[in-house]
């Protein structure tokens, strides 16, 4: 499936700025519509202030809050005008974040978003990239909170342990995949009762699609296996990275939950992750 329909979510965070280049730049080498959404939160009103002052005040901090989405919508569009995008598009919602975001995104091929660490209010927005992964039922791209990122997937690393999770991801990655022009699928501490190479079946799919695809394993260490990944990326280049998202049940937490987790505290560049 092509990238045609992209979605970016857009904040008040002074990381947001970046976030939009690089939904900006990837909507232009895809020929994609790009939308900018942001989600107004009405405020909750102590009782003893609504009944001192009515709904005036609920009115006054409503307003406030639309004037700050509109100078939002004003950078939005000045940075999509600025790049190689097709066509823009502004949507401003009300609602509980995480929810009105996650029924936006299923209609988009992609949702870019912020890693939300640091972020202090509103608190929504540090859990929504993992909650958008999980709930939404299409890839999501979260862009790191430091940091500017001028190429978007020239070297991909996959991180691959052969669950559906991380199949799922492969095949949402596809239309990025095929662009890059090199693309390295990692297995650490692989186990394989067979003998066969941990992820040469996966790299010979990604090369029957024409894409410049390596194998790579290595033996765990004494770190975490998410510092195993972000090492790896970081020693060769890689401009993005492609992983499953993995669920909440006491298991899969213990076992892998853990490295998603890692990840999207601990990123550098940006990773394409689905469920």
């Amino acid at each position: 499936m092509a990238i045609k329909d992209l979605l970016v979510y857009v904040d008040s965070d002074e990381a947001c700025p970046s976030r939009i280049d690089v939904a900006v730049m990837l909507a232009g080498s895809h020929q994609a519509h790009l939308t900018g959404l942001h989600v107004i939160t009405p405020p909750v009103i102590p009782a003893a202030i609504a009944t001192e002052f009515g709904s005036t005040f609920q009115e006054m901090q409503m307003k406030r809050l639309r004037q700050a989405a509109a100078e939002l919508e004003r950078r939005f569009r000045a940075k999509a005008e600025a790049g190689p995008v097709i066509q823009a598009e502004w949507r401003l919602a009300e609602g509980d974040i995480a929810a009105t975001a996650t029924l936006h995104a299923r209609y988009f091929d992609l949702t870019v978003v912020g890693q939300g660490l640091d972020i202090e209010e509103p608190a929504a927005l540090r859990s929504l990239p993992e909650h958008l992964a999980l709930a939404v039922g299409r890839p999501v791209l979260v862009v790191p909170r430091y940091g500017t990122f001028r190429t978007l997937g020239e070297h991909v690393l996959v991180a691959w342990n052969g669950s559906r999770e991380a199949t799922r991801a492969v095949g949402d990655a596809m239309p990025l995949l095929e662009r890059a022009r090199r693309v390295t699928v990692l297995s650490i501490d692989p186990q394989d009762p067979a003998g066969r190479r941990p992820g040469a079946d996966i790299a010979l799919h990604l090369a029957r699609h024409g894409i410049k695809v390596e194998a790579s394993d290595t033996p765990g260490t004494d770190i975490t296996v998410g510092d195993v990944i972000l090492s790896y990326a970081a020693d060769r280049g890689v401009d993005l990275m492609v992983m499953g998202a993995y669920g909440h049940t006491r298991m899969r937490e213990m076992l892998l939950g853990g490295v998603t987790r890692h990840l999207l505290q601990h990123m550098t560049v940006p990773v394409l992750m689905s469920h």
